[in-house]
This record gives structure tokens, C-alpha cells and sequence, in this order.
């Protein structure tokens, strides 16, 4: 059985290529049917955010990765409802609506639980 992957996405997507990269592994990765989570963090919660204006800053809009999410198997994603609370962020008009909010104690039992864990 394949190890399972955990992709902690921690930027904002305007910060540098992190965000999209975190994207572009979970999306690789459910490609190839390996057992992949994602989970957004800190800043990293900015993306779930609709109408980003990526244009703007030169760089490519990630909603569309986001909502290819599912189509390439990738449906254990993850969003630290803490870093929600911080930001004053709800997640009632996010780009995708098919993730798992979690507090504190539940992030730290998803990382111990995956063989892997990427953090970008």
C-alpha cells in the first residue's frame, strides 16, 4: 500500500510560487492515485479566498487547481479553522466548499497519522 502524503500549504498565493506548488504536488500526486491530503494553514488560508485579482500581481489565479481538487482524487482537504479565526476569514464564500475545518489538537493528530507531511 502506498504511503500517504499530507501537503501542508502555509503561504499566501501572492507570496511566491509555495502556494502553487503545494497544488501542483497534491494534484500530482492524486493523478497517480497516492492517498494525499491537504491542508491549508496560517496565510496558506488566503487561497480558499474567491476573486484573488492574480492578474494584478502577474501570476496565474489558483481557483481552477482548487477546484480540480476532486476530479483528481484529492479529497481529504483540510483548513485550520484557528487561522480562519485569526484572519476574521468564513469560510461561507470560499472557492470550494468540500474541505474539513479543524482546531488545533485535530491538525496535530492529522500530521502524526500521514507517513509524509510536505509543508510549503
Amino acid at each position: 500500500m502506498p504511503k500517504s502524503l499530507l501537503i501542508i500549504s502555509r503561504q499566501a498565493p501572492w507570496s511566491g510560487p509555495s502556494a502553487k506548488e503545494a497544488l501542483d504536488i497534491a494534484l500530482a500526486g492524486g493523478a497517480f492515485d497516492l492517498p494525499i491530503g491537504l491542508m491549508f494553514m496560517d496565510d496558506g488560508v488566503f487561497q480558499l479566498m474567491p476573486k484573488q485579482s492574480a492578474a494584478a500581481l502577474q501570476q496565474k489565479d489558483l481557483s481552477a487547481n482548487l477546484q480540480a481538487l476532486s476530479l483528481f482524487g484529492v479529497e481529504d482537504i483540510f483548513v485550520c479553522s484557528d487561522s480562519l479565526a485569526e484572519r476574521g476569514i468564513f469560510p461561507a464564500n470560499f472557492v470550494m466548499n468540500t474541505f474539513h475545518p479543524l482546531f488545533a489538537e485535530e491538525v496535530a493528530v492529522i500530521i502524526d497519522r500521514s507517513d509524509q507531511v510536505i509543508t510549503l
